[in-house]
């Protein structure tokens, strides 16, 4: 057990244990972006619907909003909360998970945000065309955002930013 329990508190573990502790701090970031995110789409920039299940779960009340706009506002909604749960991300993911080094700091920190640029890009367009031509809620779209993301950060991280 110590030797598990020195893989989960230092930077050295397997690669299962390395997985799981980026999980975590994935699950962080990802409550940081969702937060960011959903405050915007109900309150700062609307691109909720009466009938998303968030705005029906929490009881919220919306503004009314065009599927046009909606649809932009998502991306914008994204773009936003991108920056703020990718900062978490980063320092959770350097001081835990992976080894910085094999790039300069500010090279290290471009190449993280480029990779998750490139995962969001892909998740926000296809949440974006599901609110647009598939009707889809906010909520079930940025679901599927989030999945589209986590596989293409983990690979790019571990083999194209960190050491490994």
């Amino acid at each position: 057990m110590t030797g598990l329990w020195a893989e989960f508190a230092g930077r050295e573990s397997g690669p299962v244990v390395q997985f799981i502790k980026y999980a975590l701090c994935g699950g962080l970031a990802t409550a940081v972006d969702m937060a960011v995110f959903f405050l915007m789409a109900w309150r700062i920039l609307p691109a909720l619907r009466a009938t998303d299940p968030l705005a029906v779960r929490l009881h919220l009340r919306v503004r009314p909003v065009d599927e046009t706009a909606r649809a932009f506002r998502f991306l914008v909604n994204t773009a936003v909360a991108f920056v703020f749960s990718n900062l978490t991300a980063y320092a959770l993911n350097a001081a835990w998970v992976f080894t910085p080094g094999r790039h300069g700091r500010g090279a290290e920190m471009a190449l993280f945000f480029a990779v998750s640029a490139a995962s969001v890009g892909i998740g926000a367009a296809v949440g974006w065309a599901l609110i647009r031509w598939a009707g889809w809620s906010t909520s079930l779209s940025y679901g599927m955002k989030v999945l589209a993301s986590l596989l293409v950060n983990f690979a790019g991280r571990k083999w194209f930013v960190f050491l490994g």
